[in-house]
């Protein structure tokens, strides 16, 4: 077995003649303008080794513990844990099996890369690409949790063959009892924290700590273990729900240095495009930039990181409330997938004036309801273990673990997730829903569990997300920058989205759904798609366009727009 440990790779497999394709990979990774600086290797050969049957690649750098990996021998094989933590692309030209574990390797491949229609309304319905989709045409992504296996027939590689290796299913066991189940998830949760731990000695490792409850129980665990920790908050300044004064209480009460990074509107700018290429995919959430700044700061001191991220899919967080009340309390035919997609969508439902006349006619044919199916499984009894299962497989493994992933990679960091934990996971789905949620307690056995291990106002707090203040950056700080990023000349090049869609969002024209915080959130999501089309893809910028009201200072043009509409 070959581990790769934290290094991006990419390789081939099928017919063809392996030295000549080496030659002209390198010769295509030396013309390239994309700034990759990631190690070759080809046909599973790494540095002139050849002949390995096995490659992986581990989120954590932890040996033994991978999370993406390929075999091949006279069949390829590529598979990913159920998690998601590290993507694996795929593409086909000719009879060769390209993969890598990260997108820009393979656009090297493409002569002439193309964006995927679907891959860009999938973006726009979640803010992430739903699997197996990626923002190009001909590349996949293998979906977490899944074996893809190809096969040489009669000097032709074979259709894919793709199946589960692991499906998120409920317990034949129920769990009532809130003393057992207290008990048992004190143990399960120190057992992944010590299985996380086995290579670390007295070496310094971050923490990132927003004061929120996930994240303070990885710091608790790690201190119990006497691990040596410092930990890493966000400081947005006076705009934002501060996280730090949370933060500063849970340092205080562990004894641990706290390290507070700026996510000021100028470190964001500062950020934005490095963040968006260490990213690889589009990611649309206003949390990107700041967790870059986060793993930047924090590589400055350590070569590992621990978050808590995996909380909220597993003990029904906050950001489920809504679609928990939607299950409960409404009545009629609405199923569940449609209700996930009400409650989660983004641009959903507004395709005819997001998109230009030419896209909006090719997704007449796409139905984002098909993309959500794997993970609604019917059969599940209980709303909570749906909702689980949802979460697990959707924002989960395509949006928060690969995205944790790629940032910490970015800064040569190894990226552990406590709750990214099969044995703690599969236990969840014993629960039953009063454990999870009682009244408007929500992640209620969890804080049960850890309510001796942290101050009670950080346990019993309600939580509200980290409060990335997106709606005030756009309409103030990077007012003028959106007259740039969301150009009106650019887009109308360009022809995926309507032209004039940023003003039509600031003014409300868009639709009477987008306001306060999700002004900023739809901008934003834009914003991040325009960048990474030209920063990754390497997408042509257009001619820009005056015949927008960005130029103009926000109170001036709010001036002429009250004399204009009186």
């Amino acid at each position: 077995m070959k581990g790769l440990g934290l290094s991006n790779f990419i390789g081939y497999w099928g017919f063809g003649c392996w030295e000549e394709l080496e030659e002209w990979l390198t010769q295509r990774r030396r013309g390239a303008e994309r700034g990759i600086k990631n190690e070759l290797v080809g046909n599973i050969f790494k540095g002139g080794v050849e002949n390995l049957s096995y490659a992986g690649i581990s989120a954590s750098g932890i040996s033994g513990f991978t999370d993406a990996w390929v075999s091949l021998n006279d069949c390829l094989i590529l598979t990913r844990e159920p998690f998601g933590r590290v993507p694996l692309f795929w593409t086909q030209v000719e009879e060769i099996i390209w993969f890598s574990s990260q997108l820009q390797l393979l656009l090297l491949i493409l002569e002439q890369p193309q964006i995927s229609i679907s891959g860009l309304y999938g973006y726009s319905c979640f803010s992430y690409l739903p699997s197996p989709l990626t923002p190009v045409n001909q590349v996949f992504v293998v979906p977490a949790g899944t074996e893809m296996l190809w096969k040489q027939e009669s000097g032709k590689v074979s259709l894919p063959q793709s199946r589960n290796i692991y499906s998120w299913s409920e317990s034949g066991e129920r769990l009532n009892d809130e003393v057992t189940a207290s008990n048992q998830l004190q143990v399960l949760l120190k057992a992944s924290v010590e299985s996380q731990i086995v290579d670390l000695h007295d070496q310094p490792v971050g923490v990132f700590l927003s004061g929120g409850l996930d994240s303070s129980v990885v710091a608790a665990l790690l201190v119990q273990a006497g691990v040596n920790v410092r930990a890493y908050t966000l400081d947005f300044g006076e705009e934002g729900i501060p996280e730090y004064p949370y933060a500063e209480q849970v340092a205080a009460f562990l004894k641990i240095p706290l390290v507070k990074v700026d996510a000021s509107p100028r470190s964001i700018k500062k950020a934005l495009v490095s963040t968006v290429q260490a990213l690889d995919l589009p990611f649309g959430d206003g949390v990107t930039v700041p967790l870059y700044l986060l793993n930047q700061a924090a590589s400055q001191e350590t070569q590992v990181v621990f978050n808590g991220e995996g909380g909220d899919q597993l003990f029904a967080g906050w950001t489920n409330k809504p679609l928990i009340a939607a299950g409960v309390y409404q009545s009629g035919e609405e199923t569940f997938i449609q209700q996930y997609l009400r409650t989660f969508h983004r641009l959903w439902g507004y395709e005819a004036q997001v998109y230009q006349p030419e896209i909006y006619a090719q997704i007449q044919g796409l139905n984002a309801e098909e993309w959500l199916l794997d993970a609604f499984d019917p059969f599940l009894s209980s709303l909570m273990n749906r909702l689980r299962r949802a979460s697990l497989m959707l924002k989960g493994a395509q949006n928060i673990h690969p995205r944790a992933t790629a940032l910490g990679f970015a800064h040569g960091l190894g990226v552990r997730s406590p709750f990214c934990s099969l044995p703690l996971a599969e236990w969840t789905f014993q629960l039953s829903g009063e454990l999870c949620l009682q009244a408007a307690c929500e992640k209620y056995i969890l804080k049960r569990a850890v309510e001796n291990w942290l101050p009670p106002e950080i346990v019993w707090r309600q939580k509200r997300g980290m409060g990335v203040p997106l709606t005030s950056w756009c309409l103030n700080d990077f007012w003028h920058d959106l007259g740039d990023w969301l150009n009106p000349g650019i887009l109308n090049d360009e022809g995926y989205f309507s032209p004039h869609i940023a003003a039509q969002i600031v003014t409300g024209e868009l639709g009477g759904a987008f306001q306060g915080r999700r002004v900023g959130e739809i901008l934003w999501l834009l914003i991040m798609w325009q960048l990474w089309s030209s920063h990754v893809f390497g997408a042509k910028i257009g001619k820009k366009s005056l015949n927008h009201p960005f130029w103009l200072p926000r109170g001036l043009w709010k001036m002429y727009r009250k004399v204009v509409m009186s």
